[in-house]
C-alpha cells in the first residue's frame, strides 16, 4: 500500500508505504490545539515507510509530542513521538485521498469537546486505550 499526501501550499509532499500501525482521533487539548480542531484524526506509520520532501518546522507541543508543519503554510502535517521515534503520525486530512484511511477509535474522549457528539460506533477510550 503507498499513500500520497502534503500540505496546504504543496512546498511539503509525502509518501508513506506499508499498513498503518493504528489509525485514531486523539481528542486531549494539545492535540485539539496543535490542529486547529476538534480532534487529532491521524494515522501511525513506521517512520522508515515515510519519504519526505520540502522543508519542515519542528516544535514540541510538549515533552512526549514533536509536530511538524509545512514552513511555508504552517500546515500541521506529521506528530512524532519522542519516546518512540521510529514512529511517525500523519494527519489524515493531508492525505491527497483523506478518505483511504478510517479511525479504529477514539482516544482521551474524557478531554473532548462537550458539543461535539461522538455516534460513528468506534470505541471510545476516556484517556489511552488498553494495552
Amino acid at each position: 500500500m503507498s499513500l500520497s499526501g502534503g500540505c496546504l501550499c504543496g512546498q511539503v509532499r509525502y509518501e508513506a508505504r506499508g499498513r498503518a500501525l493504528n489509525v485514531r482521533c486523539y481528542h486531549c487539548t494539545l492535540c485539539r490545539k496543535a490542529n486547529s480542531a476538534p480532534f487529532f484524526a491521524r494515522a501511525m506509520f513506521a517512520a522508515g515507510d515515510i519519504t519526505l520532501t520540502g522543508e519542515t518546522l519542528d516544535y514540541p507541543t510538549s515533552d512526549r509530542v514533536m509536530r511538524r508543519s509545512c514552513a511555508s503554510c504552517g500546515t500541521l502535517v506529521f506528530a512524532q513521538p519522542k519516546d518512540s521515534p521510529a514512529r511517525i503520525a500523519i494527519s489524515l486530512p493531508t492525505l491527497d485521498d483523506p478518505n483511504a484511511l478510517a479511525p479504529e477509535m477514539h482516544i482521551f474522549t474524557s478531554t473532548k469537546l462537550a458539543w461535539l457528539k461522538l455516534d460513528d460506533g468506534l470505541p471510545q477510550y476516556l484517556e489511552r486505550p488498553p494495552a
